[in-house]
């Protein structure tokens, strides 16, 4: 792991951010000026910049790069905020408001030699019809991914039947939507997949059975973010119902998947789903069982088919006896979703 950059002359300010990053079990590197910190400026992870060098390192005008913060001590003035934007900041930790904002922030970064080396590949499920099977080819993502990787299925659907329950893992302990969404502040990437429950590199994150709640925006923000830092695939089952927190949710996923039943009201359906998400670039069909020809299921909704399976025998008693959807990879869901995983994890490399 390159070490986190922190930038400042003001000697306060430097002891408590190394006491910070000593509780976060890192070993920051210290710029004095604006020389050394260009410097150290491409590679390090994290840059925090000191309210005191903050005016002087944007008159260099660093590259612009993520994950710089400029921290200060209190209140902070109108002016910093212009200077923070000026050095390409994210934005302006308050101390000792932000302490445990920047502990978790370095935390994730002492983390970062035992997870993935940049954030996972966020996918999106839904159905393009009731009943099309979304959350079964979710769970089968999830499945398949998690042989090899760290993989999550997060279950944004409150309606729906559960992914641990689909997948086996209802009887898991560990952390469920009700004790995050009230949650403030960073959430660690370490933390959360420590929390979850899960099967070897396979967790999810659901509601408990028999209850059901609403996505609050903060929550599912922080989740996601700490989602992708810890683990290298991340799926979401999505409802089809439409509100602000889930349209947010869509439009973060790298990619989306809309599971298509062939047939002429299916086929319709789906249609209209995928006018609703907008952005076609980022939306790709699985289409579900025979029927309509894929050719025209592509011609009739303006998307790409990027995989095709037959139905799967024995499925429900699959999903029944805790085994999840996929029970062999050379079942027709375990095909489909090591496909999709492929073409998607290259895609993914080449925009990389």
């Amino acid at each position: 792991m390159t070490a986190p950059l922190l930038i400042t002359r003001d000697q306060a300010l430097l002891d408590e951010l190394l006491r910070l990053a000593a509780a976060a079990g890192v070993t920051p590197d210290v710029a004095p000026d604006g020389g050394a910190a260009l410097r150290g400026w491409p590679a390090a992870p994290v840059v925090l910049v000191g309210a005191d060098v903050a005016e002087d390192l944007a008159r260099l005008s660093p590259a612009r790069r993520r994950r710089v913060y400029v921290v200060a001590w209190g209140a902070v003035p109108d002016q910093m905020f212009r200077v923070a934007m000026a050095v390409g900041a994210e934005s302006v930790a308050q101390l000792p408001r932000s302490e445990g904002w920047l502990t978790e922030l370095l935390t994730d970064l002492a983390d970062g030699g035992d997870g993935p080396a940049r954030e996972g590949l966020l996918l999106g499920v839904l159905g393009g019809s009731g009943g099309a099977g979304a959350t079964t080819f979710a769970c089968a993502l999830g499945q398949v991914a998690g042989r090899h990787r760290r993989a999550v299925v997060v279950d944004a659907d409150p309606l729906g039947p559960g992914v641990d329950r689909v997948l086996g893992l209802e009887g898991r302990d560990g952390v469920r939507w009700d004790g995050l969404c009230d949650a403030t502040g960073r959430l660690s990437a370490r933390a959360l997949r420590e929390a979850l429950p899960r099967r070897d590199a396979l967790a999810v994150l659901t509601w408990r059975a028999g209850r059901t709640g609403s996505l609050q925006a903060f929550a599912v923000r922080e989740v996601l973010s700490a989602a992708r830092r810890g683990h290298e695939v991340v799926v979401v089952d999505l409802p089809r119902t439409s509100d602000p927190v889930v349209d947010e949710v869509a439009a973060r996923c790298d990619r989306l998947l809309v599971v298509v039943v062939p047939t002429v009201a299916g086929v319709a359906s789906a249609a209209r789903t995928c006018a609703r998400l907008g952005d076609a670039s980022r939306v790709r069909l699985v289409v579900r069982g025979s029927g309509v020809d894929t050719t025209a299921v592509a011609r009739a909704t303006g998307v790409p088919v990027l995989a095709r399976m037959a139905d799967q025998r024995g499925l429900g008693e699959a999903i029944d006896l805790g085994l999840g959807p996929v029970r062999s990879r050379r079942g027709a869901l375990g095909r489909a979703a090591a496909e999709v995983l492929d073409q998607l994890t290259l895609l993914q490399a080449e925009a990389a």
